[in-house]
Parts: structure tokens; C-alpha cells; sequence
């Protein structure tokens, strides 16, 4: 009996199945009379419990400090403590998933872009449909502004498929400087190198064996996987396609950002360009 409401239930429970007063149950479990007689004072958070749960089942791999901010933009706002202490109460802690074996020593800090398409990163992330199909989903993003640029999901991308995706977000942003990628056979295809030569965009590839050194989009794919591959089964490509393009649109204009100060990236985007501008 640790807390208030155990020693309280505890003197209840004494007092109900042996026929004894208050006073005598208290005094046989040496509890203070005072704490089982104490009312809460603390007002009726209801509105703001039922609040919280929805947020946590449209959103299941969001923590308490995101469900804050998502409440914050509701115009509920309360205490990160009261928060958390109501989010625990509700039950709605995120399962941690299997951990994975990190590098170890010291790592370089991988240099932040001083402006839009100024880097972008490439990657692939796998999955597989309810039949067991697998497929294959091209992740570009921007280091700078953490966009997502374009998520293509299908059952096969080669080298010119990749150029083609790349000339279609190209005509949306413009040219970037320069792209990241490991060292896929895709990624090195000749159809890349000619792209390059033809659009004057510098290609980097990392170190084998070195994610870390492509970090934006391996943190962006972790969150991919974490709120939308492992939460949603899907059964076609199409179906695969729709649901991947909803989660890229909530992601850069609905999810909070933490690296970006809990701000979307498109918000971000556009208040670097309102800076730019008045300077």
C-alpha cells in the first residue's frame, strides 16, 4: 500500500468485510484517518482525457510531449506534467519495438544545409502486402526543411525509373545542389550518372556500411516505418500508393517536427522563405 488510494481502499476493504469502524480500521493498518477522509480538489479533466485518447488512436506511435503539442494546436493548453501524469493514467504509453545494435566511438556531426534544395537524400524502404508480395518504396527528402519530397511505392525501381521520379520533383522545387544515397546498384547506374551529367546535380554517395552518414533520411525513414508500414497491412499496390501518399501529406503539413521547434516542415519551409525575403 503505497499510495493514497491503495491505503484507502485498503481501510474500505477492512472496514466492509469485518464489521469494524473507520477509526479502528485505521488504527489496525496504521494509516492516518486524515488521507482516507481527504476529497480531491482537483477539477474534472474529462474533456481534456477524452481529448488526449483520440489524438493517441489517430496517431498511436505519438508520445505524451507530441500529444502535447497536437493539443496545443487545439487550443488546449495545460502543464507538460499534468500531461504526462494524465497520460500515464490513461494507459496510453507507446510500446517500444525491438532495439537495434548501434555504432559504436565518436561520430562527426553531419553538416546542416543553410537553405531549401540545397542537399536532398535518398533512400529505399521494403515492405510487403497481406499475401506476401514484397515491394519497394523511393524516400526523397529535403536536410534542410525535413520535407518529404516524394515517397514512390512499387514492385520494382530501377536507375531510370529514379531519374524519371527525380525530374518530377525537380519541375515542382527546382534543382537541388546536391543528392545523398548509399551505394545501391540502382543509385549507380549509368542511367544516374548520365542524369547527373545531363542536370549538373552533384551526386554523393556515403561510406558502405556508414548509414549514419545519411542520417536525415534514415531518421525519416524510421518514422515512416514506425507510423505507417508497421501500423497499416497492405493488401494491393494501389491500396499501398493511397495510404502512402495520405501519410506523406499529414507528415509534412499535420505532424509535429521536433527538430524543427514542433512545427510542421512545410511551416518551416515557408517561414525560411519569409525570412530570406526580408532580408
Amino acid at each position: 500500500m503505497v499510495t493514497p488510494g491503495a491505503r484507502r481502499d485498503a481501510v474500505a476493504h477492512v472496514c466492509k468485510e469485518h464489521d469494524v469502524s473507520q477509526r479502528r480500521a485505521c488504527a489496525i493498518l496504521a494509516i492516518d484517518r486524515s488521507s482516507v477522509r481527504y476529497c480531491s480538489l482537483r477539477p474534472n479533466d474529462a474533456s481534456i482525457r477524452e481529448a488526449m485518447r483520440q489524438v493517441a488512436s489517430e496517431r498511436r506511435r505519438f508520445g505524451y510531449r507530441r500529444i502535447h503539442v497536437m493539443l496545443d494546436r487545439q487550443g488546449i493548453v495545460m502543464n507538460l506534467k499534468k500531461l504526462r501524469r494524465l497520460y500515464r493514467e490513461e494507459k496510453l504509453a507507446v510500446r517500444k519495438r525491438g532495439g537495434r545494435k548501434r555504432a559504436l566511438g565518436t561520430r562527426r556531426p553531419i553538416a546542416l544545409p543553410s537553405r531549401a534544395n540545397e542537399r536532398w537524400s535518398l533512400d529505399f524502404v521494403s515492405d510487403a502486402f497481406t499475401d506476401g508480395r514484397r515491394f519497394r518504396v523511393l524516400a526523397v527528402v529535403d536536410d534542410f526543411t525535413r520535407e518529404c519530397l516524394a515517397l514512390v511505392a512499387d514492385t520494382s525501381l530501377s536507375g531510370p525509373r529514379v531519374t524519371r521520379e527525380l525530374d518530377i520533383v525537380m519541375a515542382q522545387r527546382g534543382r537541388p545542389h546536391t543528392i545523398v544515397s548509399d551505394n545501391g546498384t540502382e543509385l549507380t547506374s549509368m542511367a544516374i550518372l548520365r542524369w547527373c551529367q545531363q542536370t549538373r546535380v552533384e551526386w554523393h554517395y556515403i561510406a558502405p556500411g556508414k548509414p549514419m552518414q545519411n542520417g536525415f533520411v534514415e531518421s525519416f525513414n524510421g518514422s515512416f516505418r514506425d507510423e505507417c508500414l508497421n501500423e497499416t497491412l497492405f493488401s494491393s499496390l494501389p491500396h499501398a500508393r493511397a495510404e502512402i501518399t495520405a501519410w506523406k501529406e499529414d507528415y509534412n503539413r499535420q505532424r509535429p517536427h521536433s527538430s524543427l521547434g514542433n512545427i510542421t516542415p512545410n511551416e518551416f519551409a515557408v517561414k525560411m522563405a519569409m525570412e530570406k525575403q526580408a532580408a
